[in-house]
């Protein structure tokens, strides 16, 4: 699923600090998410998700089908 968000991320031409911003969270706290250093929580990720425009359930749904 980080997968996904980093594609939207990018697909939005969202930069890491962009996306921190509008998550109430500083540029290294999305990099750590992005390299795996970081975990979240569902209401992180779906909260995540929509500061990039992306919906979190397509996202889902796409990590699951591989």
């Amino acid at each position: 699923m980080i997968d996904g968000l980093i594609a939207a991320r990018k697909a939005a031409n969202l930069t890491q600090a962009q996306v921190g911003q509008r998550i109430g969270q500083r540029q290294t706290v999305v990099s750590k998410i992005e390299l795996g250093e970081r975990r979240l929580d569902a209401a992180e990720f779906v909260k995540m998700s929509r500061a990039i425009g992306a919906d979190p359930y397509e996202i889902m749904r796409e990590a699951e089908s591989g």
